[in-house]
């Protein structure tokens, strides 16, 4: 009889059942898995050497291939974040982070710099070239003929009154005149007759007198009429036509453009009535405040840059031409005085306007773009590209800010390349590991 050598079970059973609690970790799914493969004692039975290590193998497959499904992304041998470099205060990014990241750099510029002070100011008519149109004498309005926008050439009539007072002054004007030719005709015939021993010398001087009365007289009515505005022009037609004229014409003083109007046909005006304003554009003021600190700053004849709202982007070259002597108490300010060409009438009165006065040139300054800079812990923070993923966390200190740049002091050199983009990123992924920044 043939003997068949018995195989214990459990040299198929001990490795299946490790494999079994094993797999039971991972959930009831890989744990119903092993029970579907186990086998009994009177099934190994039944299987031969190779098939046994063939069901082993199996198991361990499939052990395999479940670890690998449950692998979680954070056990991936390749990292995803942000990783610190091997040298100290230098930020490191993978390359995923690096092509989820924005980031631009600019090399540390040096050389000379204008450093630019502004301050607010508005345009103002040039008080040189303004006039204001008044009349001298109360009157009623018979026609108005300039409007508000014309440009106007000197002596052009702007408007047209009849007054009454002037009538009046016009005939007191002739009848002292009257009286005058009667006293010098009078002083004649008495100076004829007194030759003649007819009259006495007495006589003479009364005559004599009489007549210098009209003479001051006459000067007086004369005199009142120029005061009134009527010109020379239209006393020596009085005194050719010894006719009263009782209208009040209103000129332009000199070439310009009526500014302002305040005058209606019909209505009656006063004296010292402003009726019209009367500008040269041609070039204006721009007056400004300069805070007590900047004074040092400002000096006169200093080519200056003036800069409109209304055209931002245009830059107007004027000259300062008067600087003030005190300071505002109340603001603390200095007035500043820019005259500025104004040729295409751009620049109107009241306008907003911003001086820009560009201080002594700094010869050797190195500048960063202002959104390279970063509040650190110690202070402000700058990154600086040592490759193509890593940063390096670099303390600066600054100076004065220029617009979009800012002069630094120490911490770079020059030609070094800073982030301006991403800048902010990188301070976050910073402060998340901790990295100290480079003195």
């Amino acid at each position: 009889m043939t003997i068949r050598p018995r195989v214990s079970s459990r040299v198929l059973i001990k490795p299946i059942s490790f494999v079994h609690a094993a797999l039971s970790t991972f959930g009831k799914r890989e744990a119903s898995f092993v029970k579907r493969i186990s086998f009994t004692d009177s099934d190994v039975s039944r299987f031969t050497f190779h098939e046994r290590r063939a069901a082993v193998l199996l198991v361990a497959l499939a052990f395999a291939g479940f670890a690998a499904c449950e692998r979680t992304p954070d056990q991936t041998p390749e990292a995803k974040k942000t990783v610190v470099a091997d040298r100290p205060g230098v930020l490191h990014l993978t390359s995923e982070e690096l092509a989820r990241t924005v980031i631009e750099v600019t090399p540390v510029a040096r050389g000379q710099l204008l450093v630019p002070r502004e301050f607010p100011a508005t345009v103002q008519p040039n008080e040189n070239e303004l006039a204001e149109v008044t009349s001298l004498i109360r009157g009623r309005v018979v026609k108005v003929h300039v409007d508000v926008g014309q440009d106007v050439k000197k002596d052009t009539l702007l408007a047209m009154l009849h007054s009454t007072d002037l009538g009046l002054a016009e005939g007191a004007y002739l009848k002292s005149a009257a009286k005058l030719t009667e006293a010098e005709l009078a002083y004649a015939r008495a100076r004829d007759l007194h030759e003649q021993k007819v009259v006495s010398l007495a006589e003479l001087q009364r005559r004599e007198a009489a007549m210098k009365t009209a003479r001051a007289e006459t000067r007086e009515a004369r005199n009142r009429l120029e005061l009134l505005g009527i010109p020379r022009q239209e006393v020596e037609r009085l005194d050719r036509e010894q006719t009263i004229k009782a209208d009040v014409p209103l000129r332009a003083p000199f070439d310009g453009r009526v500014i302002m109007r305040n005058i209606t046909r019909g209505e009656v005006v006063e004296a010292q009535q402003k009726l019209f304003t009367v500008a040269d554009l041609s070039d204006v003021w721009v007056v400004g405040n300069v805070p007590e600190k900047d004074v040092q700053f400002i000096r006169k004849d200093q080519k200056v840059d003036v800069i409109v709202s209304a055209y931002p982007h245009a830059i107007v070259p004027g000259t300062i031409t008067y600087i003030g002597d005190v300071l505002d108490p109340a603001t603390r300010t200095m007035r500043l005085r820019v005259t500025v060409l104004n040729p295409d009438r751009l620049l109107k009165p009241e306008m907003f306007a911003t001086v820009r006065v560009y201080a002594v040139p700094t010869p050797d300054a190195m500048t960063v773009p202002l959104a390279a800079v970063q509040n650190g812990p110690t202070g402000k923070m700058v990154f600086v590209q040592r490759g193509t993923n890593d940063f390096e966390v670099r303390t600066v200190k600054v100076g004065s800010e220029q617009g979009e740049v800012v002069t630094v002091l120490e911490g770079v050199s020059a030609g070094e390349q800073v982030v301006t983009k991403g800048s902010f990123v990188l301070k976050s992924e910073l402060e998340r590991h901790k990295i100290e920044p480079t003195p």
